[in-house]
């Protein structure tokens, strides 16, 4: 049976002048803009208890409510594919993603991704927006993600989320030799000219990357970074703004970069790595039922850990 949702609240004053479906998404982030459309169109979505368009304006104070059904979801086919669960209640579900696998479908992935495995490994979770998947990493870079197991869960992560209070560390192999760690506070946005790629634009959004050296190669380093925000290729990005690209990185990282003094085992490595050395090693948060501060951590892949020895050995 689909769920009734119920959603009462009022429309904040700063955000006079936005279409409803806009303002509809800021209030109620645990709902997808395209789900609110279907609703408006469906006049599931009261305004001051008057039913009312996408389009229209809001001033500001507005009251909303809503009364409707949760879809189960059904354009995602569930398939079995293996995941690394490293922790589970029911309330959270936090996995340990390999490089490779998508997380959500798209054009040109519409099957074989993380949300077709966790409807396959939960059913249940056809009931929640993405199947509970409430962030994402880069197809090509592993690590820890956190699934929603109920809405109660998913409203809880995706409010800290937006309050910056869950806490994502990442290990990054990048080139040149970092000689101290710093933070780097500048826009992102979509690239003026090819829109498949982020970059650093005065007119962007609001991004912080913290970043530390945990240790020194020739012409490499290895950096344990830290987010305040969480932009779309942020570390990706940032890492290249200040000249040094993650190793491997196929979109930001220009052209393969092979020490002169490279012995013929550490040119292989370096060739054959054929992703973003970036690996999400660690995740914290606050649980969403008892409200205590919880956190995991993974080691790296077999792929990344092979070349940080091959680059241990030309020391």
């Amino acid at each position: 049976m689909p769920e009734t949702i119920k959603l009462e609240g009022n429309i904040p004053p700063a955000l006079a002048g936005r279409r409803l479906d806009q303002a509809l998404a800021e209030l109620f982030p645990d709902y997808s803009r395209s789900r609110l459309q279907l609703w408006l169109k469906a006049g599931k979505v009261l305004l001051n208890q008057q039913p009312m368009v996408a389009k229209y304006r809001v001033v500001g104070g507005e009251q909303v409510s809503i009364l409707a059904e949760l879809e189960i979801e059904t354009e995602v086919q569930a398939q079995d594919i293996p995941l690394d669960v490293q922790y589970e209640d029911e309330y959270l579900l936090v996995l340990n993603k390999p490089a490779g696998l998508v997380v959500h479908p798209a054009a040109g992935n519409r099957d074989g991704t993380l949300q077709n495995a966790l409807l396959h490994y939960d059913p249940q979770l056809a009931a929640l927006p993405r199947a509970g998947i409430v962030h994402r990493l880069d197809k090509d870079t592993s690590g820890l993600m956190m699934v929603a197991h109920n809405l109660t869960a998913h409203k809880s992560l995706v409010e800290q989320l937006q309050a910056r209070t869950v806490h994502r560390t990442y290990l990054a192999l990048v080139h040149g030799a970092l000689t101290a760690g710093g933070t780097i506070d500048a826009p992102l946005g979509r690239h003026p000219r090819d829109r498949l790629r982020m970059a650093v634009v005065e007119s962007g959004k609001q991004a912080i990357t913290h970043y530390r050296v945990l240790e020194r190669f020739p012409a490499h380093t290895l950096v344990q970074v830290s987010l305040e925000t969480g932009r779309t290729h942020q570390i990706r990005v940032h890492m290249a703004y200040i000249h040094s690209p993650l190793v491997g990185d196929p979109l930001y990282g220009g052209r393969p970069r092979i020490p002169r003094a490279a012995s013929p085992a550490l040119r292989d490595a370096l060739s054959g790595f054929r992703r973003q050395a970036l690996h999400a090693s660690r995740l914290e948060l606050i649980h969403p039922a008892s409200g205590e501060a919880v956190s995991w951590e993974v080691g790296m892949p077999e792929d990344f850990s092979q070349l940080l020895n091959v680059l241990r050995s030309e020391t």
